[in-house]
């Protein structure tokens, strides 16, 4: 018995590992549950391990794509981004090895956290820093670099000691006197106005968020990807009086928002020249960020408002529902909805954006997954379609970069079979748009994820030709030198895509076939669908009261 027991332990003492299996391992370690990528030398036998330990592996056909799906899964289960990227083997460093880059230092620049390890036995503690870098603060992207000659490098399995599981991220709270200010300095505003960012999605804080806005009846705006925190059919979300509530505002409450280019950087005109901003955010470079706040509340925006709330519960205040304010934007908001509804009803063919999307919004499930990238079909889609349950809207976001979308509703649609099957993730691109990871769509097939893509055809890049107008076009020339920039080939069947790949592909030409395919792919559960909707190539938005940022004379 003796005897046996000693083999064991000596079998043990020369038990190996690789170092395909350690980086496995202090990731499982780490609870991160998902995996996209695209597998090649050297990084293959890393993607297997991973499978073996549970690690969900997505295979992409992109690596822009999986590097968003993965972004987009940090920001619905609150594990971000970790990118693991191969590189050359050591010994060949400074040779010309085949890919050789100092991807480290190109890293730093776009990273909260780049390292190489330098051994096998350092791998755990390296990737225990990346996911806590990445989730403590702001959250961001970390990046870990594997040099190649690590990934089948064998070493004792009694050498590698694995980093037990990060804490989760402290909850930081604002300074009670600051907390006390701007409660005093909302109690004494005219036209106050709560903006409700992403941030506020990501720290949970609808609840708080909600008691607040009804306990003081105050009206709100959400930013794109704060949309459905509180739900975009609450009476106090005065989205459809957006420039008039921006533009009007005394005081405004920004909750995990950013005064960037989407909020127009708080600057006239936009805005009142003495406005006055109240800042809530985790990270403290962002406050007072191109306008002076009048009060600056550091933290974590859930606990930050729970704390506003105390103040309003210990003394109750509400704003007057019936005031010139409220009347103000609730007869903006009535305007604005009736031009859209103008457009929506016209009956003329090709449909418009606002036809396209009054459709979609009849039939889609209160709770689905909305992705949604493009230029005009965004802008619009995003007044249009709405959203009930927070992080439910995933869109292009601050950079407004273009080829988010699929690796996003893949991200989505992985999370809803997860955890709740049966829900669905509806992606609106423009064709465009759609254009930039349409090859992505065989991963959807592959892994059949309840998707519906919705793409809204113009035949070009904010406008295009008919069919008609493009061959007259061409009468005069050569497409590369008549072609406008802006123009795609008219009539693309981008359905085809789908249907190559083993999903279900429908031509849509008319708010009849919009209907009867669009309820088609609702009920039909066991596979994605594609809808190449045609609209007007010159469809536009409706009158705006403002330029957008960047002019254009085309």
């Amino acid at each position: 018995m003796g005897k046996s027991n000693f083999a064991e332990s000596s079998d043990k003492s020369e038990e190996q590992v690789s170092g395909a299996e350690v980086i496995a391992q202090a990731l499982k370690t780490q609870d991160v549950a998902y995996m996209f990528g695209i597998v090649g030398i050297p990084v293959t036998e890393i993607a297997v391990a991973a499978q073996k330990l549970g690690i969900r592996y997505v295979g992409m056909r992109n690596e822009q794509a999986a590097c968003y799906a993965a972004s987009a899964i940090g920001y619905l289960t609150g594990r971000p981004l970790i990118v693991i990227g191969g590189s050359s083997e050591r010994s060949q460093e400074t040779m010309g090895a085949f890919q050789e880059f100092p991807q480290v230092e190109a890293c730093r620049l776009y990273t909260k956290f780049s390292a190489r390890p330098s051994s096998i036995e350092t791998i755990p503690s390296i990737i225990e820093k990346a996911v806590r870098s990445s989730i403590y603060g702001r959250p961001g992207p970390c990046y870990v670099d594997i040099p190649a000659d690590f990934v089948n490098l064998q070493v004792n399995v009694n050498s590698v000691k694995y980093v037990e599981c990060c804490m989760p991220p402290p909850v930081s709270m604002a300074e009670t006197s600051a907390v006390y200010m701007a409660a005093s300095v909302i109690r004494n505003a005219k036209r106050p106005l709560l903006i409700i960012g992403k941030g506020a999605a990501y720290a949970h804080a609808e609840e708080a968020l909600r008691k607040l806005v009804e306990q003081c009846k105050l009206p709100f705006l959400p930013t794109p990807m704060g949309k459905g925190v509180i739900p975009d059919n609450h009476p106090y979300c005065v989205s459809a009086a957006r420039s008039r509530a921006l533009q009007f505002a005394d005081v405004i409450v920004l909750f995990g928002a950013r005064l960037n280019w989407i909020l127009h950087f708080g600057l006239p005109p936009r805005y009142q020249p003495d406005v006055k901003f109240i800042q809530v955010d985790i990270c403290a470079e962002e406050l007072g960020n191109n306008v002076k706040p009048a009060v600056t509340l550091l933290g974590d925006t859930n606990a930050v408002t729970k704390q506003l709330l105390e103040q309003f519960n210990k003394t109750p205040w509400q704003y007057p529902p019936e005031s010139s304010w409220w009347q103000t934007l609730r007869e903006k908001m009535k305007s604005n909805e009736a031009a859209s509804k103008e457009l929506a009803s016209q009956k003329s063919l090709p449909m418009n954006y606002y036809t396209v999307f009054y459709h979609v919004q009849e039939q889609l499930p209160r709770d689905c997954f909305v992705v949604s990238e493009g230029a005009n079909t965004m802008d619009i889609g995003r007044t249009v379609i709405q959203n009930y349950l927070p992080r439910h809207r995933l869109d292009a976001g601050t950079f407004g970069t273009m080829g988010v979308g699929l690796g996003f509703a893949i991200a989505a649609a992985i999370v809803a079979k997860d955890r709740n099957p049966g829900q669905r993730v509806i992606c609106v691109e423009g064709d465009s748009a759609f254009g930039f990871s349409g090859m992505e769509v065989e991963t959807i097939c592959r892994y059949n994820l309840p998707i519906v893509l919705l793409v809204v055809n113009n035949n070009g890049i904010y406008q295009g030709f008919d069919a008609d107008s493009w061959k007259e076009m061409l009468k005069f020339g050569d497409a590369t030198a008549v072609a406008p920039p802006v123009c795609l080939l008219p009539n693309s069947h981008y359905e085809q895509v789908m249907t190559a790949f083993g999903g279900k592909g429908y031509f849509v030409q008319t708010p009849e076939e919009l209907q009867k395919s669009l309820k088609q792919s609702l009920a039909d559960t066991t596979k994605p669908s594609l809808l190449n909707i045609m609209i007007e190539p010159q469809a536009t938005r409706k009158a705006q009261d403002f330029h957008w940022l960047t002019r254009s004379n085309m």
